[in-house]
């Protein structure tokens, strides 16, 4: 199987595991939806010396908190698992957050992989 397939069956196995609540699907061009919105994410290592500590930033996060919040732990799910091959995220400031900073209708997160 190619990697990217293998890397979503690993993330879908993860968050069916942990009580996923359903609030992603896929397109039919592989877009991930976030309760039905197409978000745009990425994470990036904060340095390229050591890529256990990454942002994650996502928009718009206006058009909607909850999903946008699901979308960068998705994201930070696939980038643990992409560079370390586990899933595990210890979060400096996650999606639970009780606070999350939103600027330019962009939310960040921050974390770190734990291999």
């Amino acid at each position: 199987m190619a990697a990217t397939t293998m890397t979503r069956l690993g993330l879908l196995a993860c968050l069916a595991l942990g009580g996923c609540s359903g609030l992603f699907t896929y397109t039919d061009d592989d877009t991930i939806l976030f309760d039905g919105i197409n978000f745009r994410h990425k994470a990036k290592a904060v340095d390229s010396k050591d890529r256990k500590n990454f942002v994650v930033t996502v928009r718009p996060v206006s058009a909607s908190m909850t999903a946008a919040r699901e979308a960068g732990k998705y994201e930070a799910t696939v980038y643990c698992i992409n560079y370390f091959g586990k899933s595990d995220v210890k979060w400096s400031i996650g999606p639970d957050s009780e606070v999350v900073p939103v600027e330019n209708d962009t939310l960040t997160l921050t974390g770190r992989c734990n291999p």
